[in-house]
């Protein structure tokens, strides 16, 4: 794993941000024509949806490490390392289909790809052990960054998203005796305890999603 690294290029989006307010102005441009399911304080919407964008990209290294120093204490990170591979390769060696963005705003649609890995993989291990694999719940997060990154460009990574999975796991990787023994791991109080220690993903991102009027 090499989470220093991803930290090094969010700060140094930061630092971009910090010079050409990139994201800023995006935003900004958005605000009119978000989806009415998405709620911001009528007060400072704008500053609230930068911060929801920073909270949302600075979380992918913690969940990152959090999910790693989990699987070594609960003795699983031969199942959890592949997936956070991954993760890590969309900020390090981004997909193609990103190739020339820099910015906050490029590290948005990254960001998007890794928490999206996350509740794709959780959603297949709740079907064959009916719990997640990394216990954060990111849906209403990922579904308010869809909506700022464009049905468009989201439906392109959702499809990158779909052949990483593809490509990691299927079926037949949970039709092993091993998975037997790693769904008592999964489930065993060790595993709940350490997660405990760990802040929910999505908690004070600063923004809602309900009922669109």
């Amino acid at each position: 794993m090499n989470i220093a690294a991803v930290r090094e290029q969010i700060e140094h989006a930061h630092q971009h941000e910090g010079r050409t307010g990139q994201l800023k102005a995006r935003l900004e441009q958005q605000l009119p024509h978000l989806h009415p399911s998405i709620h911001l304080p009528k007060q400072d919407a704008q500053g609230t949806l930068t911060r929801f964008v920073s909270a949302y990209i600075n979380e992918v290294p913690e969940l990152l490490e959090a999910a790693h120093s989990v699987a070594l204490e609960a003795g699983i990170e031969s199942q959890i390392k592949p997936v956070l591979k991954i993760a890590e390769a969309y900020f390090l060696q981004p997909p193609s289909v990103m190739a020339g963005q820099i910015g906050l705003d490029s590290l948005l649609d990254e960001a998007y790809l890794a928490h999206r890995l996350v509740e794709e993989v959780n959603d297949l291990y709740i079907r064959h052990f009916q719990q997640p694999l990394i216990p954060v719940d990111t849906t209403v997060a990922n579904l308010i960054a869809h909506q700022l990154i464009g049905e468009t460009f989201a439906n392109q990574l959702d499809e990158v998203v779909h052949h990483s999975v593809d490509e990691m796991l299927d079926d037949e990787s949970f039709a092993v005796e091993s998975v037997e023994i790693y769904r008592d791991k999964l489930s065993s109080p060790q595993t709940g305890e350490a997660w405990k220690r760990w802040p929910c993903l999505s908690r004070q991102l600063g923004v809602e999603l309900g009922q669109s009027a």
